[in-house]
């Protein structure tokens, strides 16, 4: 099968793209390598042996997505990961992560549309909860106010995505609602590698390890929290590339109840920061400098996920330990800075 990856070369994009062709499937790759580099390919392929095609667009020029699309016909599935996707940003610039993110699976599920079959992956977030009232969070959890920009163009494109599968039969489509990935290929040939200041927790915390940032700021130290530091869900990312090919491979061989679907993907677990600071320090026998400041807008308190239903439906589950996802960040760090 021949399956559109949109942000392919980025951090989760690229671990999906090994996932697809470990288990057979035909890759194209869109990138406008914004927030990636064109070297994950190489990575990529060293890691299974098949270099994706790739094509270097940016997907809200809408001329080149129909060009696009009118070249490669035999398209089975698309999972579309480009997006722009860190929150603080968000907040101070909000037009560009609505014209990003909206216009672009405006495109996309324009020109699938079109065709007489079609599977669509959505990379969602649990943002979309906003602040939830019970923990864990399942796919039942009212969707709320977004707390920020980037949540709400989660929140608008699952809408988007529930609205066009409605009136059009043939689209089948499943939104997975991650928490927060993290770690690396366990090969060290792909990971995560922002450009400029981290704006995630984990790679801020392997490059103050490092050396390139002088210290780590905990944002907020006053959360209703057993430690007082926010509490997240963190799965690693290979197993979360996996979920993605399992909820892709469900569409192709018709096992889905709907034509559209939302699964939560995470491991069930929630960790405050200073829970992943010291699994981090214990798993890679490395103290980090880091200080408690101030709160920073946009983000919830605690997010974890109920899993059920994703175990369940799907058949996938997370298997990697926080610890382990800490070890393989840090091997990636490593050998990024050592190049």
């Amino acid at each position: 099968m021949k399956i559109i990856v949109t942000g392919g070369l980025g951090f989760i994009g690229s671990h999906t793209v090994v996932e697809l062709q470990n288990n057979g499937h035909e890759v194209v790759i869109i990138d406008n390598c914004s927030n990636s580099s064109k070297e994950v390919l190489k990575g990529i392929t060293n890691i299974t042996g098949i270099t994706p095609i790739f094509e270097e667009f940016d997907l809200r020029e809408k001329s080149k997505v129909n060009d696009f699309f009118n070249r490669h016909q035999d398209i089975a599935g698309v999972i579309h990961f480009a997006a722009s996707k860190a929150v603080g940003e968000s907040v101070k610039e909000p037009l560009l992560y609505y014209e990003n993110n909206i216009a672009t699976l405006i495109y996309i599920l324009q020109e699938l549309q079109k065709k007489d079959k079609a599977s669509f992956i959505f990379s969602s977030s649990c943002t979309v909860y906003g602040q939830a009232d019970e923990l864990p969070i399942t796919e039942n959890a009212p969707v709320k106010p977004a707390e920020s920009p980037y949540g709400n163009t989660k929140q608008i494109g699952e809408e988007i995505i529930r609205d066009t599968c409605k009136i059009t039969s043939h689209l089948k489509a499943i939104s997975l609602r991650y928490f927060n990935p993290i770690g690396a290929h366990p090969s060290a040939e792909i990971g995560e590698l922002p450009i400029g200041v981290p704006q995630n927790l984990v790679p801020f915390i392997t490059q103050t390890a490092i050396g390139l940032r002088d210290q780590l700021s905990v944002f907020g130290d006053t959360y209703p929290t057993p430690d007082g530091t926010a509490i997240r869900d963190y799965i690693h990312v290979v197993d979360l590339a996996k979920a993605h090919v399992v909820a892709l491979e469900r569409l192709l061989q018709d096992k889905n109840k709907d034509n559209y679907e939302v699964f939560n993907v995470g491991t069930g677990v929630g960790s405050s920061v200073l829970e992943v600071i010291t699994s981090f320090e214990k798993a890679t026998n490395t103290s980090l400098n880091y200080k408690i400041v101030d709160k920073r807008e946009g983000d919830v308190i605690a997010a974890y996920a109920d899993t059920h239903k994703a175990n369940h439906d799907l058949g996938w589950k997370a298997n990697s330990s926080l610890d382990e996802a800490m070890a393989s960040a840090w091997t990636w760090e490593q050998k990024v800075r050592s190049k």
